[in-house]
């Protein structure tokens, strides 16, 4: 029987270390508990899923081939699918996924997006607009100032794969594709004060 105070998060891959890695993760997403089970077969899920509504399912879309997530939604339509990349994949084939995460993103990064699929992140989440993590607000600093993706990934101690991929979910998150777009959703919400702002 599920607990109502606890999140049951499933986290559904081949690789061991993958799925270690992801639920040592998602032991820092606050909450009143998070329940994890770890699943490594096709039939694993199915059996799982057929005892129990799991809160998340965080699985790799080329998980066993490919993830029919749009008919274990319709089976489980109370359930958030989220995509777990190890490559770039087509968004159109990641559309019905409630969210990403990639495993090149640092831990913040996760917790947040993960945070916002939990009961715990309901109430901070903005209705249709993902909060920002802390991380990604330091890189739209960085990017309103004028920094290329090398001078950010120095300044941050991060590799420029893992800028390119915070660049990438911002841009998703606030639906905003440029630097202008950018300069002003930071002044606006008081990221950036007008006067670091680079005209270019």
């Amino acid at each position: 029987m599920k607990d109502d105070n606890c999140t049951h998060i499933a986290v559904v891959d081949t690789s061991a270390i993958v799925r270690s890695g992801v639920t040592h993760v998602i032991k820092h997403v606050p909450g009143n508990g998070i329940h994890t089970v770890e699943i490594d077969s096709a039939e694993g899920l199915s059996n799982y899923l057929s005892l129990h509504t799991p809160d998340i399912v965080v699985v790799n879309p080329i998980f066993e081939g490919w993830f029919d997530v749009a008919r274990h939604k319709a089976e489980c339509p109370d359930t958030k699918f989220v995509a777990l990349l190890y490559s770039v994949i087509a968004p159109d084939l990641l559309k019905d996924y409630d969210a990403e995460i990639s495993i090149t993103e640092d831990m913040e990064s996760i917790i947040s997006k993960l945070t916002a699929l939990t009961d715990g992140g309901k109430d901070e989440a903005q209705p249709g607009q993902d909060s920002l993590s802390q991380r990604e607000r330091e890189i739209v600093t960085c990017i309103v100032k004028g920094m290329t993706n090398k001078e950010i990934a120095d300044k941050l101690f991060i590799s420029i794969h893992t800028v390119v991929t915070h660049r990438r979910n911002i841009s998703r998150k606030l639906q905003i594709h440029s630097p202008a777009g950018l300069t002003i959703y930071a002044i606006v919400n008081k990221l950036v004060d007008v006067h670091d702002v680079s005209l270019q």
